[in-house]
């Protein structure tokens, strides 16, 4: 689990268990998952060392085997960049779909078509995402304002790469899968 993710579980006055949403109860321990991680052994992807799971996370960080290893699945999966920049649309700013003010940031046209046209029925072309490759730029939403809040709460960039090819990146995790045991 992600920090942000756990700390959702624990909030609540009867903290839940983020996989089966079962009670926790404060303080205790896993020490079930905690002796199954103290005796499952593994091996090392890079060196081929055996060792047990609970000493895996700090051989990974000083493995140099294991740095290589995995940095020949991200250059597996990152396509080499395209040196025409006319062939990139403009992720960073906007027009607004209404008004055709420019030069938006995805926060500040959520914020500005909230402020000024909350109340605006015509459809529209979502200007963020005619600009991802996976867009339409012809496609008319019909509630811009609901999509912008629904789709658009969050920033796309912090969690795709553009430049990884996703056939590739998944033809690599197969033969991955394959060959890891």
């Amino acid at each position: 689990f992600c920090t942000p993710c756990l700390q959702e579980c624990l909030k609540p006055k009867k903290p839940v268990c983020g996989v089966c949403r079962s009670t926790l109860s404060p303080g205790s321990r896993a020490l079930d998952l905690e002796k199954q991680i103290e005796t499952t052994e593994t091996t090392c992807n890079g060196c081929n060392k055996k060792m047990y799971l609970s000493k895996m996370r700090s051989h990974a960080a000083s493995c140099s085997k294991y740095q290589n290893y995995i940095m020949e699945g991200v250059k597996a999966v990152t396509k080499e960049p395209l040196h025409s920049t006319r062939s990139f649309p403009n992720r960073f700013t906007f027009p607004c779909p209404y008004c055709s003010e420019k030069n938006f940031d995805q926060e500040g046209l959520v914020e500005h078509c909230k402020a000024l046209h909350s109340m605006d029925a015509k459809q529209v072309v979502c200007p963020i995402c005619a600009s991802m490759p996976w867009g339409d730029p012809n496609y008319r939403s019909a509630n811009f304002m609901e999509h912008l809040q629904r789709r658009h709460r969050f920033s796309y960039d912090t969690f795709v790469d553009y430049d990884a090819d996703e056939d590739d990146m998944m033809a690599q995790v197969l033969m991955r899968s394959l060959r890891d045991k």
